[in-house]
């Protein structure tokens, strides 16, 4: 079984890598922030992954099984974000994260430590996103998209909803505050001396298309996920992601 497992994530990642052409915008491409912007979510994003490492750190003594665990989500993200759909009104492509889905399973802090890892082997090997702009990925995708899926699971458990529901809020949840950071990242850095507000209305707006129909397709995502390792191992929920209400 885990031969067989390995297996297909070394086909499915080797597809992506075979298949993906250029893509623009995929994440924030190279040079599109300035750099003393690029550098600003560097600086936000570095105590997070740092957070990441401490509690890989603490948990592995604990949890012998969670570097599998990791490895298998890291490819699910890294596949998940690969997944370029078009964006007819602005030129560009959008993607699903799959952010919201790991955040349940292993916790936000070491969520937002696969998605760097995933986010740089797609700035250093597929074009997806960019070297320098690589901290505002990170913080849109790995820090807000995990920690809110994550807070909108606990709210929707707290609220009394079924886990199903709260994994299915946390998928579109990710999704949506993901870009939303990441059209305040490029509203922030490009609106020059027009209207900030403006910038980022357009922005959203050109994304809405493509990411309201992801947002929902990340919800089952992340429902599908959980339901998965819910009735097959249950376990795994209690261990790999700490403060889960079940």
């Amino acid at each position: 079984m885990k031969t067989r497992l390995n297996a297909v994530l070394l086909l499915s990642s080797g597809s992506v890598l075979l298949l993906s052409g250029p893509a623009h915008a995929m994440h924030i491409s190279e040079g599109i922030l300035p750099l003393p912007w690029a550098l600003l979510w560097f600086l936000l994003s570095i105590p997070f992954v740092i957070m990441g490492l401490r509690e890989l750190a603490s948990r592995t003594k604990e949890e012998p099984h969670l570097k599998a665990m990791l490895g298998l989500i890291g490819a699910a993200v890294f596949i998940i974000s690969c997944m370029p759909i078009p964006v007819p009104t602005a030129g560009t492509c959008s993607h699903p994260t799959g952010t919201g889905m790991a955040a349940i399973l292993i916790g936000p802090s070491l969520t937002v430590l696969v998605a760097s890892i995933a986010l740089t082997l797609q700035a250093l090997f597929l074009a997806h996103g960019g070297i320098t702009t690589l901290g505002a990925d990170i913080f849109s995708m790995g820090v807000a998209g995990a920690f809110s899926g994550y807070g909108a699971f606990l709210l929707c458990r707290k609220l009394g909803t079924s886990w199903i529901v709260g994994a299915f809020a946390a998928g579109i949840v990710s999704d949506w505050v993901t870009y939303g950071f990441t059209s305040l990242a490029l509203a922030a850095a490009l609106h020059q001396d027009g209207s900030f507000f403006t910038m980022f209305g357009t922005i959203m707006v050109a994304f809405m298309p493509t990411q309201i129909p992801l947002g929902i397709l990340e919800g089952f995502i992340s429902a599908g996920a959980y339901s998965f390792i819910h009735a097959r191992r249950p376990e795994y929920l209690a261990l790999m992601a700490r403060g889960n209400v079940r």
